[in-house]
């Protein structure tokens, strides 16, 4: 920041960012924007390019040690409200208040509101860093996404900012919001495709054996459904449910496995899951689906009948509906690789596909 109150932005070939950790979060919070920046500067270099990014990992506050939620302690380099050379993107990586209390970043709130008012400079968090964004007023009348376990405590706290749970990340003008902890990483190679192109954004990706093909308006992959209390309707049903998920399941059937009434059945369970229970088995199905697309090589056929997901467009219509993604490119993304630790759809039994 000048001396006049105004903020520089970089003109240069390389852009400057400026990461920011916040106390008591994740390290992959800041590590993974770190390396995507770091990563694309070398790619960059190897190409020839004369265009690069220089990053500096900056403190909120004027103490530069910043403890972790491994144990571990970093050692910013500077402090971010002493940064006066020009800045191209900032990214705030974690914080939701709860570790420290707002007070505590005061000063570093309004040198946000200062670089977005005065700068061009891009702005991102990642995770509970947009609860960061959001008090230095910069998601007022914005589109912003955060962590999906945060996102209701989010709009409660800050009426004025439109927050969508679902996306990995979300850009609204200059201002870029991302969800869980490697959304970060999503939101860095975004940034960088900006910049320089697919092409660049894909080779980090590879470097970094990163999945890069997930847009920004894909769906987070948090739990559709909570942990339920020992008492509450749906714990005492689940057992009963997963292992009859492959048969229709009305109300009817399962008021009769409680002996209940369907009608009163149909009215404790919504008072007690705030879902009608035909929307209730429909996310259950789909969490039981991920399982196995996750830790088996079921053909996603077989698991549509598993799951009583009809067949392979039925159970692609509803993981669009719920996730966001095909059922092909959810497995492809997140599966856990059987064969790499010796395993064969064969030999595993976890899910009865023996």
């Amino acid at each position: 920041m000048n001396d006049d109150g105004s903020v520089l932005i970089s003109n240069q070939l390389r852009k400057r960012v400026v990461i920011v950790p916040m106390s008591g979060r994740t390290l992959l919070h800041f590590s993974g924007p770190v390396d995507v920046f770091t990563n694309a500067d070398k790619c960059l270099n190897l190409s020839g390019s004369r265009h690069g990014y220089d990053v500096v990992i900056a403190s909120p506050t004027l103490n530069k040690h910043i403890p972790t939620l491994a144990g571990a302690e970093l050692v910013c380099q500077q402090s971010a409200l002493e940064i006066t050379t020009p800045i191209d993107i900032v990214i705030v990586a974690g914080n939701d208040f709860q570790t420290l209390g707002k007070s505590e970043y005061t000063a570093f709130c309004n040198w946000l509101s200062a670089i977005n008012e005065k700068s061009k400079s891009r702005i991102g968090s990642v995770c509970g860093g947009a609860f960061v964004l959001a008090e230095a007023g910069l998601l007022n009348g914005k589109k912003a996404t955060t962590h999906w376990q945060l996102s209701d405590r989010l709009k409660k706290e800050y009426p004025l900012v439109e927050v969508n749970t679902n996306p990995f990340y979300t850009a609204d003008g200059r201002i870029y919001t991302s969800g869980g902890v490697s959304s970060g990483i999503d939101l860095a190679l975004a940034l960088v495709e900006e910049d320089h192109g697919k092409d660049i954004a894909i080779q980090v990706a590879r470097r970094l054996v990163f999945y890069l093909s997930r847009p920004g308006f894909q769906a987070q992959f948090g739990n559709l459904l909570p942990v339920y209390e020992s008492t509450n309707i749906a714990q005492k049903l689940y057992g009963w449910l997963n292992e009859n998920l492959a048969q229709p399941l009305d109300v009817g059937r399962m008021a009769e496995h409680l002996n209940m009434s369907p009608r009163n059945f149909t009215r404790v369970f919504h008072k007690q899951t705030g879902l009608p229970p035909a929307k209730f088995i429909e996310k259950l199905r789909v969490e039981m689906a991920r399982k196995y697309l996750e830790d088996t090589d079921v053909s996603i056929e077989s698991i549509a009948e598993k799951c009583g997901l009809s067949n392979l467009v039925s159970m692609r219509r509803t993981f669009l509906r719920h996730l966001m993604v095909t059922p092909s490119d959810y497995r492809r993304a997140f599966r856990t690789s059987l064969q790499s630790a010796g395993i064969n759809s064969a030999q595993s039994n976890l899910y009865g596909t023996n």
